[in-house]
């Protein structure tokens, strides 16, 4: 039975300030990498992109498994925790596209990850599950505070936007902001806008 899960998730006892930059700088560098080149990609290219040694990223992450499954979760994480501070910082439908845009930068980061992921958890692990639905959660937010504000329609379920996000990026298969991605998140964006009470006014 895989270990990956738990020895994945976070450390009981905090970390010294120095050790969690390493093994922060560790996953971004692991996403870097799988996504380059992926994930059977060096691991100590890895290490020495993030400025340690192997020692160090086996001390994080005791095997590749384990790395990959961190790194997965940290992108999700990354996406999600991002919601509140795009909402506070832009218009809700501003907040919104621009979060899509992150969304289809984050499917370009994952296909590697998850293809290989659930071939050593298996389709139906929980991790697969629970991120979804925190995705599915942070959609939901984001729809709702521009349903509010008027900007966007409000009969558009979380599940639906999600479908249609996942129709671009496979349609795309790109995370270009200057590219067809982008285009097509503006195209969606606009079907939102379509009809909402806010719509047209300056």
């Amino acid at each position: 039975m895989s270990q990956t899960t738990d020895a994945a998730t976070p450390l009981a006892r905090p970390l010294r300030a120095d050790a969690q930059r390493n093994r922060d700088e560790l996953l971004r560098r692991a996403t870097e990498v799988f996504t380059e080149r992926g994930t059977e990609a060096s691991l100590e290219e890895i290490a020495r992109r993030a400025g340690v040694g192997i020692g160090t990223l086996y001390r994080h992450f005791p095997s590749r498994d384990v790395l990959i499954e961190a790194a997965y979760r940290q992108e999700v994480e990354t996406l999600c925790d991002g919601v509140d501070e795009l909402l506070a910082h832009h218009p809700a439908d501003e907040a919104l596209a621009l979060w899509m845009r992150s969304f289809a930068v984050y499917v370009v980061h994952k296909r590697g990850m998850a293809t290989a992921l659930k071939s050593l958890l298996g389709v139906d692990s929980p991790l697969f599950a629970q991120s979804h639905d925190r995705i599915r959660g942070a959609i939901g937010t984001l729809l709702d505070a521009a349903a509010r504000s008027g900007a966007v329609r409000d009969d558009i379920a979380p599940d639906d936007l999600l479908r249609a996000m996942g129709g671009i990026c496979m349609a795309a298969d790109t995370a270009d902001p200057s590219g067809r991605t982008d285009r097509l998140i503006g195209l969606l964006i606009d079907g939102l806008r379509y009809g909402a009470p806010g719509a047209g006014r300056s």
